[in-house]
């Protein structure tokens, strides 16, 4: 397979990849590994003034895609409000890191593992 520039530098660089805990921070996860293809988030929310997302970790299991589309919303979702929606939509993402339509599964984890951790954020 061949992978685009920008799947390869989100792959490569995955600064977001790690967990994290405490009292501001939401885990979700959605897939399975035994299937191929498992992403867990962990969000943290600021819960005043609206709540704004104030830091993601990720871990992943699956293709470079996944990984690289995983660090991408990690890093783009910063500041943005806590809404369980991903930052950029999932036919948007497919296009922007050339995804062959076979893997949208793959990113439709990514996005499940997403709304999982936000929906178990209280609203502020």
């Amino acid at each position: 397979m061949t992978y685009n520039e920008l799947t390869r530098r989100y792959f490569e660089n995955a600064q977001s990849a790690g967990t994290a805990t405490g009292e501001d921070w939401s885990r979700g996860e959605a897939g399975s590994r035994s299937e191929g293809t498992w992403v867990q988030f962990d969000v943290q929310v600021r819960t005043e003034n609206g709540g704004s997302i104030l830091g993601v970790r990720f871990l992943a299991f699956g293709c470079p895609h996944v990984i690289a589309v995983s660090q991408w919303v990690a890093q783009h979702a910063i500041g943005l409000a806590a809404a369980s929606r991903l930052p950029e939509s999932v036919p948007a993402l497919r296009a922007r890191f050339e995804i062959p339509v076979e893997k949208l599964g793959r990113i439709l984890v990514v996005e499940d593992a997403w709304v999982a951790a936000l929906r178990k954020v209280e609203a502020p």
